[in-house]
C-alpha cells in the first residue's frame, strides 16, 4: 500500500461515527489492513470493508492503498473538440465563396477550461471521450503535455472526435458556428459511476452541457451526497435545455443572458439588470450561485450574499472564441484559492477579456504571473 500524504482540508461532518473512526486509523497508518482495523474497533471485517467503500464514494480515500486526495484539485468533464476558425478578410457576401484566414486548434468548453486552469497552476484532471483517430490522439497528447491528468478520457471507435467550425467576421465576431458533437452522446451515466472515486476526491468538478441530459442529471443528483462542489456551463442555448428544471445540487452555474432566458422562459435581455434578475431566477430554481454574462455590458452574480453586477473589462478584441471558457477557469481558480464568488468572477471576467485579445482560444501567454500583471485593468 502507498503511504498517503496528509490533507488538512478534510473535515468529517458528513461521516458516520464508525466511518470517521475507520478514516482516523487509516490516516494514522495507511498500511492497516481491514482485519486489523476491525479488531481495533471491535467490528466485523465486512463492516469495515463497507465503510471503506463509503469513504471512497465520499472522496476521503482514492482506493487501493488508501491514497488520500490532493488538497485542491479540479476535474473538468465534457467537450474535447477539434476547432476550425475561419476569419473573413472582407465583408461577407452570402451564397458565394469568401476569402478567409483559417486556423486549426483544439477546443471544447471543458477542454478549454481545463487547459486554462492548468496554465494558472491548478491541479487538473480532464474527463471526455475522443475518437480512435489522429484528432483524438492529438487532444490527449496536448492535454498530457500541459500536465493534465488524462487517465479518465475514453477512446472509442464508434464515432470520430468532435469537430467545431467557427465563421468569424472581419472584427472576429461569430457569424456562424457548426458542430459535429455526436460522440458525446456516448458519455453515459454509467461512466460517471465508473469514475466516481476520481470525481468524489476533487475540490471542484466542472461540467459543460455537452454531456447528455441523463448524464448531467445523474451527476447533479449524485453530487448531493459528495463533498466536492459542482460548477456547470450551459455551452449554448439548445444545450442549456439539457439541464434539469430543479437545479438543486449545482453550486455554481454559468450562462449568458440568452441561455438563461431560454431555460427560464424570459425575454428581457437589454440591460445588466436583466442579467441580475436572470441570475436570481437561476438561484431560485435551485442553483446555489449563478453567474450571468452580457459580454460588453458586464456580468451579474447571484451569490450567497445577494446579487451584484460588475462592468465588463475594457477590451481590444481580436477573437472572442474561448473568452467564456477562460472566464469560467479564472473564476474557479480564484475560488480554489479562497476568494468569494464575486471577486473570483471579476478576475474571471478579466481573463476572458485577455483571451479576446489573443488569436488563440486559450491565451498562449497565460500563467498566474501573467494574470497578476494585468489585474490593474480591473480598476480601469
Amino acid at each position: 500500500m502507498v503511504l498517503a500524504p496528509k490533507d488538512d482540508r478534510l473535515n468529517m461532518d458528513d461521516l458516520a461515527p464508525q466511518e470517521a473512526a475507520v478514516l482516523a486509523i487509516i490516516k494514522d497508518n495507511p498500511f492497516a489492513g481491514q482485519q486489523e482495523i476491525a479488531t481495533m474497533l471491535g467490528l466485523a471485517r465486512s463492516t469495515v470493508a463497507a465503510h471503506i467503500v463509503q469513504l471512497m464514494q465520499k472522496g476521503y480515500i482514492l482506493g487501493r492503498g488508501y491514497v488520500m486526495p490532493a488538497e485542491t484539485r479540479a476535474v473538468c468533464i465534457g467537450g474535447a473538440v477539434l476547432d476550425r476558425k475561419y476569419r473573413a478578410k472582407q465583408e461577407f457576401v452570402f451564397e458565394t465563396s469568401n476569402p478567409v484566414d483559417g486556423v486549426r486548434s483544439l477546443g471544447g468548453v471543458a477542454r478549454n477550461v481545463a487547459e486554462n486552469l492548468a496554465l494558472l497552476g491548478t491541479t487538473t484532471s480532464f474527463v471526455s471521450i475522443v475518437g480512435d483517430d489522429e484528432g483524438g490522439r492529438a487532444v490527449v497528447k496536448h492535454m498530457r503535455d500541459r500536465g493534465i491528468d488524462v487517465s479518465q478520457i475514453i477512446t472509442t471507435t464508434e464515432r470520430p472526435t468532435a469537430e467545431y467550425a467557427a465563421i468569424l467576421d472581419t472584427k472576429g465576431d461569430l457569424v456562424l458556428g457548426i458542430a459535429d458533437m455526436s460522440i458525446f452522446d456516448l458519455l453515459l451515466p454509467s461512466h460517471i459511476e465508473r469514475i466516481w472515486p476520481h470525481l468524489a476526491a476533487a475540490s471542484w468538478v466542472f461540467s459543460d452541457c455537452n454531456l447528455p441530459a441523463e448524464t448531467l442529471s445523474a451527476l447533479i443528483a449524485k453530487r448531493q451526497g459528495a463533498r466536492f462542489r459542482l460548477a456547470i456551463d450551459a455551452v449554448s442555448t439548445p444545450k442549456a435545455a439539457r439541464l434539469p428544471k430543479d437545479l438543486t445540487g449545482v453550486d455554481l452555474l454559468f450562462m449568458n443572458i440568452d441561455e438563461a432566458n431560454a431555460i427560464l422562459g424570459r425575454n428581457a435581455h437589454e440591460t445588466i439588470d436583466d442579467a441580475k434578475e436572470a441570475a436570481l431566477a437561476l438561484q431560485a430554481a435551485g442553483a446555489r450561485e449563478a453567474v450571468v454574462t452580457m459580454g460588453p455590458r458586464g456580468i451579474a452574480i447571484a451569490g450567497t450574499e445577494g446579487a451584484r453586477t460588475f462592468p465588463a473589462v475594457h477590451a481590444r478584441p481580436v477573437d472572442i472564441t474561448g473568452a467564456g471558457d477562460a472566464m469560467i477557469a479564472g473564476t474557479l481558480h480564484r475560488i480554489l484559492h479562497g476568494e468569494d464568488t464575486y471577486n473570483a468572477a471579476r478576475t474571471g471576467a478579466l481573463l476572458g477579456t485577455l483571451t479576446t485579445e489573443s488569436t488563440a482560444s486559450v491565451h498562449t501567454d497565460l500563467s498566474e504571473r501573467f494574470l497578476e500583471a494585468n489585474m490593474h485593468r480591473l480598476a480601469g
